[in-house]
């Protein structure tokens, strides 16, 4: 299944559909997408054990709900296979706004 080219994009429009997800981020350095002939699908890994999903959320989303249905998501669609889901940033906050994604707390 993983071998096959839509994986990943399956995964990407999977991610971006759950509520709370503004996109699919590439990592701090680019470093995370899968390459397919011709393109490259930015926010998603897809190695022999687990598929990785990179993130962007809105402002107004919970990190940790949003990640957690993204990765209920993805294994619905890829069932049997281990979910990481990071999220990397907050859609439209500052580097130097005091906004820490991984600070907020469950509610």
């Amino acid at each position: 299944m993983h071998d096959d080219p839509t994986t990943a994009d399956t995964v990407a429009s999977v991610a971006r559909a759950v509520p709370g997800v503004a996109d699919l981020h590439p990592g701090m350095f680019g470093e995370v997408g899968t390459y397919l002939p011709g393109r490259r699908v930015t926010g998603v890994r897809i190695r022999d054990d687990r598929v990785e999903v990179h993130i962007t959320i809105t402002p107004s989303a919970h990190v940790r709900q949003t990640a957690a249905a993204v990765r209920s998501a993805v294994r619905a669609a890829m069932p049997n296979t281990r979910v990481d889901v990071t999220v990397e940033e907050i859609a439209g906050a500052s580097p130097n706004s005091g906004t820490d994604p991984t600070s907020q707390e469950d509610s």
